[in-house]
């Protein structure tokens, strides 16, 4: 099987940290052929979609370390067409880039795609959360989202409660999350000008939610694989920062999944399936889901850590037996065809 992981450049990996290279160590274990990319270097050549990647060299022993294997590992480069891979491993780093989907719209029926571009296209800013919240389910925080000031501005007035949570809507690992008090609405024209307003003219939209009691004590990162929860662990703020995310300071424990969360996974598992969102990162506070991160989710280094298991492995079976599916149906399709035409 050849895989190709869209994602950062190679030297932009943290070694003792990184999912993504969690997941090409394992496909190299396997003994996969492993190329990665990065969206910038999506080109189109001769009407074919190209990428120049950094293959991954083959290794008869593959070191256990994982820092020793990212220094060890031969690298080469290489210009290859996308529709010669078996697999494109979707972990970009938000925003989402829509040019790069154009460019994956050619060889979508020719590759499995982790994720599916319909639902990286529906689900890559944090809009698609509130997709889970109805009239009928209290599954999300009441979630406002507008580029307009003054409506912004009105709901907070309105808000029953003391505070509440700030951030772009195009944000990620933690980036631009602001806890908003009422005792100091001074503040809340120039945060919401620095919010929405760009110097060229354009503006953002922005999200306003609820606080939850009890997101000072962090929160619950939870890796759902084809609808179902493989791993979780309580996210837990720095000293001097709000947030939980890791990139923010936050620190890592274990954590069991209460009665509440799994009935939440339960309950989104299809929908993600659905929309071909097979490996995501929920994000959930006091049983109720905030975001879902389904471009580059991490957390694969920190669970295999404190739980001393292996989640890649599961991650690649899975990649595996979409990519014998693919096969096997290809083959039943040419053979039923084959009957036809010789009738």
């Amino acid at each position: 099987m050849n895989i190709c992981f869209l994602m950062y450049p190679w030297e932009k990996i943290d070694p003792e940290k990184d999912s993504s290279l969690t997941l090409i160590k394992e496909c190299v274990r396997r003994k996969h052929g492993v190329a990665l990319c990065t969206p910038a270097n999506l080109t189109i050549r001769n009407s074919v979609t190209y990428a120049s990647c950094t293959v991954v060299g083959r290794m008869d022993k593959v070191p256990k370390s994982m820092r020793t294997f990212y220094n060890k590992a031969e690298l080469r480069e290489e210009m290859l067409p996308l529709a010669g891979f078996d697999v494109i491993f979707m972990r970009a780093n938000p925003p989402l880039d829509p040019i790069m989907l154009n460019f994956l719209d050619s060889v979508k029926d020719d590759v499995f795609i982790i994720n599916s571009l319909q639902g990286l296209r529906e689900a890559n800013n944090k809009l698609y959360t509130a997709a889970f919240g109805d009239s009928h389910s209290n599954i999300i925080p009441a979630t406002h989202v507008s580029k307009n000031k003054e409506y912004l501005i009105n709901q907070i007035k309105e808000s029953k409660s003391d505070k509440m949570i700030l951030k772009p809507l195009n944000g990620y690992g933690g980036s631009g999350v602001i806890l908003i008090e009422k005792s100091a609405m001074s503040n809340i024209n120039s945060l919401l000008d620095f919010y929405i307003s760009n110097s060229d003219g354009t503006s953002n939209y922005v999200i306003l939610q609820d606080y939850i009691e009890g997101a000072d004590q962090g929160d619950v990162r939870v890796l759902i694989l084809n609808g179902e929860p493989i791993g979780a662990m309580r996210r837990i703020p720095g000293s001097d920062d709000h947030r939980s995310n890791i990139s923010a300071g936050g620190s890592v424990a274990k954590h069991s999944l209460t009665k509440e969360e799994k009935q939440l996974c339960k309950q989104i598992g299809p929908k993600l399936v659905k929309d071909g969102l097979y490996f995501v990162g929920i994000d959930v506070i006091g049983g109720k889901l905030v975001e879902v991160n389904v471009m580059s989710p991490g957390g694969i280094t920190y669970m295999n850590k404190v739980y001393k298991t292996r989640l890649e492995e599961k991650v690649i079976d899975f990649v595996e037996t979409k990519v014998l599916d693919k096969l096997q149906a290809f083959d039943r399709r040419s053979r039923l065809r084959k009957t036809v035409e010789d009738a």
